[in-house]
């Protein structure tokens, strides 16, 4: 059997030498009776906040009205409200006993109040990292470590943890090398998101920059200060970057021919930014794809419909392929309806009554008139078309087409102006057929609604 290190052996009994060392020094007879002390404390605290609970959690949901931040501060407080009661408590009693008695006697109590303290800032101070399992991790250790702290244990918990290590050639890791790198990286990401998200939203309120140029600048300034993230938080602890260097370089190449599709589409996506031809808001259709762009994305472009469905696309068909852009230097969209109408209406009214049908739909631009035009002379009606604008073509086209029909069919019905529709006579001439071949014809048997007309 392989035998330990020697340094982990060293470093587990100097850790070991200190935890007997604290608690010969805090846990003697005269002292012992703080325990039972602390654990009733806790009883307390517990019963206290299930008593309290419900009755903060009812007077929370009448706050409707207080911003989001605060009815989540709220939650917190109730989530952990056990912990807060007891660091009010062991605080109260620990100032009443130094008051009546010496300090000595109560404190293992302060010391019990001074960890639940940190614990309680703890957990509200990590709620700045947006990522639950990062969260996790980091507050974990910040318990830890706090507690260590307070135990004046830091020092000799730090060493065995240094001495568990991991030697690749002249390369060292150990698992303090690693916990220091997780909780400083997550805290350093946590911070770059905070600033992140506060810079996005004042780029959000400029209107002096294009809507492209604020998506652009927000994916950049991302991709910056979370590499910088990452780099600082590591370089903090003491890593060699520049093995990490030749790694990533050699890891880049191989994702550049395996993952050319992925890179593709993020090339893509800053030529789209760069060149403006799509941006958020604009009405497009691609294929058989209509609707608003939602969202720029990385990879893909989100594109809504009007019946509430989601279309990812990717980049790269927005640059290499075509693309109907109906906002792109403008709102205006004109659209066209095609209609017929009588020989017996004279076509200069019923130009003069569409057009005016059209200016009373609200959605149509009035400042822009709309024209109607003959197109031909069909076979049953005059036919034209009736061609208006409208700028908000992100609402649907459909509807609006719906409406204009509607002003259409009740001021043609106002007016007199007829819509025809095609009819077919038939005549069924049995007397003839009979009288001129002597007997019924078999075309007559199954006559149904067909004309005949043979002699």
């Amino acid at each position: 059997m392989e035998q330990l290190d020697p340094q982990v052996i060293d470093a587990a009994q100097g850790l070991w030498y200190r935890i007997r060392l604290f608690a010969d020094t805090l846990l003697i007879p005269s002292r012992l009776y703080q325990v039972p002390a602390i654990l009733g404390l806790m009883l307390l605290s517990w019963l206290l906040a299930r008593l309290i609970s419900p009755r903060f959690t009812g007077w929370l949901r009448r706050r409707e009205h207080w911003p989001k931040w605060r009815l989540r501060l709220g939650l917190l407080i109730e989530r952990k409200l056990t912990l807060i009661i007891f660091v009010i408590l062991s605080w109260s009693v620990v100032l009443v006993m130094r008051e009546v008695t010496f300090g000595f006697r109560s404190q293992l109590i302060a010391l019990a109040a001074s960890i639940a303290t940190a614990w309680a800032i703890t957990f509200f101070l990590a709620r700045i990292i947006a990522n639950r399992f990062l969260r996790r991790l980091v507050t974990w250790i910040a318990w830890i470590w706090v507690t260590l702290h307070l135990l004046q244990l830091t020092q000799p918990f730090g060493e065995f943890l240094d001495s568990v290590a991991l030697h690749i050639g002249d390369f060292r890791l150990s698992l303090l090398t690693v916990l220091k790198a997780l909780a400083i990286t997550g805290l350093m990401l946590a911070g770059a998101r905070a600033l992140s998200r506060l810079i996005n939203g004042r780029l959000a309120q400029n209107e002096d920059i294009s809507p492209t140029m604020r998506v652009l600048t927000g994916k950049l300034l991302q991709v910056v200060l979370f590499s910088l993230a990452v780099i600082v938080g590591l370089k903090a602890v003491g890593f060699d970057l520049t093995g990490l260097a030749v790694f990533s370089g050699a890891v880049g190449v191989g994702l550049g021919f395996g993952l050319q599709k992925v890179v593709s589409n993020l090339v893509s996506g800053v030529i789209i930014l760069l060149d403006k031809s799509v941006k958020p808001g604009d009405v497009i259709s691609l294929g058989d794809t209509f609707g608003w762009i939602e969202q720029l994305g990385a990879r893909y472009v989100s594109v809504v419909t009007r019946d509430g469905k989601e279309y990812l696309i990717p980049n790269e068909d927005l640059v290499t392929g075509q693309v109907v852009n109906w906002s792109h230097s403008n709102n205006y969209v004109r659209v066209d309806l095609h209609f017929g109408t009588s020989y017996d209406d004279d076509p200069h009214q019923v130009s003069e009554i569409a057009i005016a049908a059209a200016v009373s739909v609200n959605r149509v631009q009035a400042h822009r008139r709309p024209v109607c035009w003959i197109t031909g002379f069909g076979d049953n009606s005059v036919d034209y078309v009736l061609r208006f604008w409208i700028r908000d073509a992100s609402t649907g086209l459909t509807n609006v087409r719906g409406q204009v029909f509607l002003a259409l069919w009740d001021a043609f019905k106002e007016h007199g102006i007829s819509i025809p529709f095609p009819q077919r006579e038939v005549r069924v001439m049995n007397d003839a057929i009979t009288l001129r071949r002597g007997k019924t014809s078999p075309v007559t048997q199954d006559i149904g609604a067909k004309s005949v007309t043979d002699d």
